[in-house]
């Protein structure tokens, strides 16, 4: 049997994912979503950048066939070229299990192995912008195959990161043992054909084929993954007290569970009354709340905000601002777009100019984004320090407010979550955050006006959503 990098880097974010693609049923599979199809997109191109600065070699041989992929990649090394790009390694592990290592990069260095006074360091190219774990793990994969091969042990290794100009250099001695662990836990799965526990992990999760599959099974298991708060340090900690269902943690003290690695005496009765949200279905309000402000209550005129980001551009190209007016029963929204990125400032001016219309209006968001982006682009335009302040000082973050005041019978306390769980329906439910940035890295390649306007209604539906939330919270803690 053939293990590769891929199952160890598969293995090392979910023990699930590599047992699945090998015993998975492959129809319960969902297809590459946008955002998985920009990731692909934007791994070639980066991939593509870097090696075309290498003067490189490149082993020819049949699709597929690793063993001539292997002896041509032999011949390139006995041959001493100095770059080779996608080489193929192969060597035999346990008599029963065949290594494949494929590094992005081979580079010769100065030194004696099986070929003459030269050996080879490994180069992995990668989207990050540092140096992972599973990165540096997979970096030891390569050299432990290589060292093999070439009959000397390989050191060191090198990471070429995005926007980096320097190659991160990699101390192998640091990562070997620990790859070497993880490889033998991954054979002893893959031995057994046991099918590895379910941890819901909202983070890598949603990027996962397998990810209805296994939410599925978690929430007809009502697994304490899908509670918020249950991090795998907690869940293991939970399983060793024998807590492993809902109505247990629901009933337990929170005592029990404060001493404990994870837990704190903040933590700890915060997930029990979560238990207790989910388990009676409703929401119950936190013993140590954070007041409101009193112009929550008040506020004639109130704005809702959302921004729309590209990360890898740097840009905040949607500014969406709600104006509700209470005393007239009115509201209007503005979307103010930069239809390239060249408009950036043009949208910082208009959203300062709406603002300062109505100064006294409390300017409502959901969680750090909006303050945060707000003082980057004052500085990066220069707007006076006095006139960002006075903008900051009237935000006031609604999942600050609600998460210290409530706990709400929920999976997450993302903005659809709690949306949805008080009725709200985007209008287009199957949109995203992620799928924005590809859909405007779309418009700016092909001028789609079809992709701005998705995203100019999915902005609005964020503001309104906000609305939603904010009056829900407010009402529920005057009853």
């Amino acid at each position: 049997m053939l293990i590769n990098a891929q199952h160890l880097l598969q293995y090392q974010r979910c023990q699930r994912r590599p047992f699945l693609d090998i015993y998975g049923d492959y129809t319960q599979r969902e297809i590459v979503n946008d955002l998985q199809l920009k990731i692909q997109q934007d791994k070639i191109i980066h991939h593509q950048c870097v090696v075309s600065k290498f003067a490189y070699h490149q082993p020819e041989y049949p699709s597929g066939n690793w063993p001539a992929a292997a002896a041509a990649t032999w011949e390139l090394m006995q041959q001493g070229v100095n770059y080779i790009h996608r080489g193929v390694l192969l060597t035999s592990y346990n008599d029963q299990f065949t290594l494949l290592s494929r590094p992005d990069l081979l580079i010769k260095q100065p030194g004696f192995s099986t070929f003459g006074n030269w050996q080879y360091m490994p180069v992995n190219i990668e989207l990050g912008k540092r140096p992972k774990q599973e990165y540096q793990v997979i970096l030891a994969f390569h050299a432990q195959v290589l060292g093999i091969l070439q009959n000397v042990s390989v050191n060191y290794g090198g990471l070429i990161l995005r926007n980096k100009e320097k190659t991160y250099i990699v101390d192998l001695d640091r990562w070997t043992a620990l790859m070497l662990n993880i490889l033998r836990e991954y054979i002893a799965i893959i031995e057994l054909k046991n099918e590895p526990e379910i941890f819901i992990s909202r983070q890598k999760c949603h990027l996962c084929p397998w990810c209805s599959y296994c939410y599925a099974i978690a929430q007809n298991e009502q697994h304490l993954s899908l509670l918020p708060g249950v991090t795998p340090i907690r869940y293991q900690q939970l399983q060793n007290l024998n807590i492993d269902t809902l109505e247990t943690l629901a009933k337990t003290h929170p005592s029990t569970l404060e001493q404990l690695a994870g837990f704190d005496g903040y933590i700890a009765p915060k997930l029990v009354l979560q238990a207790q949200s989910v388990c009676n279905n409703k929401p119950i309000v936190l013993p140590h709340s954070l007041p409101i402000p009193d112009i929550a209550y008040t506020a004639n005129i109130e704005l809702y905000f959302d921004i729309e980001a590209q990360p890898d551009l740097n840009l905040n190209y949607l500014l969406g601002v709600l104006v509700v007016n209470r005393e007239n029963n009115s509201e209007q929204f503005y979307s103010l777009l930069a239809e390239n990125p060249a408009q950036e400032g043009l949208i910082w001016q208009q959203f300062l100019e709406l603002v300062a219309q109505y100064p006294q209006a409390p300017i409502y968001h959901f969680c750090a984004y909006e303050v945060d982006t707000v003082k980057k682009l004052g500085k990066l335009y220069r707007t006076p320090y006095s006139q960002i302040q006075a903008v900051v000082s009237r935000f006031i973050d609604i999942y600050e407010y609600l998460t210290e005041n409530v706990t709400l019978p929920i999976e997450s306390y993302a903005l659809k979550s709690i949306a949805r769980w008080l009725g709200f329906e985007w209008r287009d439910p199957e949109i995203s955050g992620a799928k924005c940035i590809y859909w405007y890295d779309q418009w700016l390649a092909l001028g789609d006006r079809t992709t701005l306007e998705l995203i100019q209604r999915y902005n609005e539906d964020d503001c309104r959503a906000t609305r939603i939330v904010k009056d829900w919270l407010v009402n529920f803690l005057i009853d």
